[in-house]
């Protein structure tokens, strides 16, 4: 298969992220790294080398996903599958880190590793694969519990930890690929309806149920429940236009929690103000469009639905985390992919570029695919591929 060069755009606005997200992990962090007992003596400057440590590993991984063979993607999809899912179960052992109520982590020298992140690449993985096969049926019940099976497997796990949030991030990145995939709408409708009654039961936990009664009301208990949320509004109402100045904010001085992480969105806004926030939106917004515009290329039905699930799974966290800092949905712990502190998902996310930036560089065919069309079930998937994407 010939090969072409890659996104460019893709690749600079992804680096322009994580150079913003590096600025504002250290202007988040420098105070708080200061007066804990443990960093005192290293300065302000402790987060901002952890990340760096973890962005050096995951732009070696986006390196070597980006000039990896097409072909041998296709077979990471169970090898990926297995793994993600043994380290999900590890963290229940000796060797999971547990902290603030939840059991999520597991420790890798010289750090921790959140699996959840993985889990959702290897399921993006698996769909595509799933998906793209000569007979699959999207009109068949059976063919599609198959994936919701799986789905439900890694749900009751993340359930366990607790993870609500990567669970419900999941269940939407399933959901989303197997509508592209043409499943049909009565079988969405009907795991919708299945799903309800689940999610409602969930939501009356003690903590969620105050999560979701500060989110309609945050004001109505501004020091307890509503507290994060209200000091996240204040810190974006403070920006302003043009923000405070870098390293000027006033809420990562204890006020705000977990600001160097899911609400560094909110810092971002208080120190660079609308226009900064408004950088960041368009700049997840032009990786939702180079992803759909490599998807729509690629002339084989795995790599459409794999450069396509992995541009949903970038969007959907950015678009959740920012619906959470601006009091939009109900307050969540999502990291803002590319920029907020942690290196699980920054390294997942730069293997998720890497094989976006990879399946740019295909020399692509306008015309119909090069195949041999030998089953009737393969001609239909097919023919809607191209249908749907104004081909046929």
């Amino acid at each position: 298969m010939n090969r072409g060069s890659i996104d460019k755009t893709l690749i600079i606005t992804v680096i322009v992220l994580v150079i913003i997200g590096l600025i504002a992990v250290y202007s988040s962090t420098s105070v708080l790294a200061s007066v804990k007992a443990k960093y005192a003596d290293r300065g302000g400057m402790i987060y901002l080398q952890k990340q760096l440590f973890t962005l050096i590993i995951g732009s070696l991984l986006m390196v070597v996903f980006m000039f990896l063979s097409t072909e041998k993607l296709k077979k990471l999809v169970f090898p990926m599958l297995i793994i993600s899912f043994i380290m999900l179960l590890l963290v229940f052992s000796p060797l999971g880190v547990s902290a603030g109520g939840a059991r999520r982590w597991l420790r890798l020298w010289p750090s921790v590793f959140q699996p959840s992140e993985l889990v959702k690449l290897a399921m993006v993985f698996f769909l595509a694969w799933y998906m793209s096969r000569s007979d699959y049926d999207r009109e068949s019940f059976r063919q599609f519990i198959i994936p919701i099976g799986l789905l439900g497997i890694f749900q009751v796990i993340f359930l366990k930890q607790p993870d609500f949030g990567a669970a419900m991030t999941l269940g939407i990145i399933t959901l989303s690929m197997l509508f592209i995939g043409g499943v049909s709408l009565r079988f969405l409708g009907i795991i919708s309806l299945v799903a309800i009654p689940v999610i409602i039961y969930l939501a009356k936990e003690p903590y969620r149920w105050k999560r979701i009664v500060s989110f309609l009301d945050p004001w109505s208990d501004p020091q307890g429940s509503g507290f994060q949320l209200v000091q996240s509004l204040i810190a974006l109402g403070s920006g302003g236009l043009i923000g405070q100045g870098l390293g000027e904010g006033k809420q990562k001085l204890a006020f705000l929690p977990e600001i160097h992480t899911d609400f560094i969105f909110a810092h971002i806004g208080e120190e660079m103000g609308f226009i900064g926030v408004c950088v960041v939106v368009i700049l997840f917004f032009l990786i939702c469009m180079r992803g759909l515009s490599i998807a729509r290329k690629q002339s084989e039905l795995f790599y459409y639905f794999l450069a396509s699930g992995i541009t949903i799974m970038i969007s959907i966290q950015a678009l959740i985390n920012f619906a959470v800092v601006t009091g939009l949905a109900p307050t969540k712990g999502l990291p803002l992919p590319f920029i907020s502190y942690g290196g699980s998902s920054l390294v997942v996310n730069l293997i998720a570029v890497g094989i976006l930036l990879n399946l740019s560089r295909l020399s692509h065919n306008p015309s119909f695919p090069e195949v041999v069309i030998k089953k009737k079930t393969k001609l239909r998937t097919y023919r809607y591929y191209y249908k749907s994407r104004g081909r046929a």
